[in-house]
C-alpha cells in the first residue's frame, strides 16, 4: 500500500486470502490463552498483523469479523467489544504505514500506544455493561481496591482496562512484529509494494 492506498477498501485476492487466516490466528490465539490460564487474552495478534500487511482498513474489518464470531460461537459478549478491535486495527495499520514496525523498540511504543488507546476505548463499555470489570481477575482485583480506596468507577474502571491491555496488546504487536518480519519478502510485497511501512 503506498500513500494514496493506505485508505483504499480493495478486497485483492491476497486481501480475501489474509482475512480468514488472521481470524484463525485470532481465535487460535484465545484459545491458548485460555487453556493456559494466561493473565493476557493475545486475541488480537491477527487483527494487527493484517493491518501491518493491507492496512487499517482491512485491519479494523478483521477486528470487527472476529468478534462477531467470537460472539456467536463461545462468548456473546465479545459482539460489544468489536469496536474495540475496530480500532485496534486502525491505530496498528496507521502506526505500520507511517514506521512503527521497522524495529523491536518501535513495535513496542506501538504495542504501548495501541495498549492505551483499547483500554481508552473499552472503559465506557465495561462500564455500560459490566459495572467496570474486564472479567480478567488481574484487573478486576485492582478494580476493587481501588473501588474500596472510594476512587471514581470511570478510574477504577480505566486502570483495570490499562493493566490488563497494555501489556496483552505490547505482546500482541510484537508476536506480530515477528511474524511479520518471518514473513518472505516477496510475500509482503504483495501487500506493501511502494509502501513506506518499512524499508524491506
Amino acid at each position: 500500500m503506498n500513500k494514496r492506498s493506505m485508505w483504499s477498501f480493495q478486497f485483492s485476492t491476497v486481501a480475501l486470502v489474509l482475512i480468514p487466516v488472521a481470524i484463525g490466528i485470532n481465535y487460535l490465539g484465545k484459545l491458548f490463552a485460555s487453556l493456559l490460564k494466561l493473565p493476557l487474552w493475545v486475541d488480537s495478534i491477527g487483527t494487527v498483523l493484517s493491518s501491518m500487511l493491507a492496512g487499517p482498513i482491512i485491519g479494523a474489518l478483521v477486528g470487527i469479523i472476529n468478534n462477531i464470531i467470537y460472539g456467536f460461537t463461545t462468548n456473546p459478549v465479545s459482539f460489544v467489544y468489536a469496536i474495540t478491535q475496530a480500532v485496534i486495527g486502525l491505530v496498528a495499520g496507521i502506526m505500520a504505514y507511517k514506521g512503527w514496525i521497522s524495529s523491536v523498540k518501535k513495535a513496542i511504543v506501538l504495542g504501548l500506544v495501541v495498549g492505551l488507546v483499547a483500554a481508552t476505548v473499552s472503559t465506557p463499555l465495561n462500564i455500560l455493561f459490566w459495572d467496570g470489570l474486564t472479567d480478567n481477575v488481574w484487573g478486576d482485583a485492582l478494580f476493587a481496591l481501588l473501588i474500596s480506596n472510594e476512587l471514581p468507577v470511570w478510574f477504577a474502571s480505566f486502570a483495570d482496562s490499562v493493566v490488563v491491555d497494555v501489556p496483552d496488546k505490547v505482546v500482541t504487536v510484537l508476536l506480530s512484529y515477528l511474524l511479520f518480519k518471518g514473513l518472505p519478502k516477496n510475500v509482503k510485497q504483495l501487500y506493501t509494494s511502494g509502501s513506506e511501512i518499512e524499508r524491506l
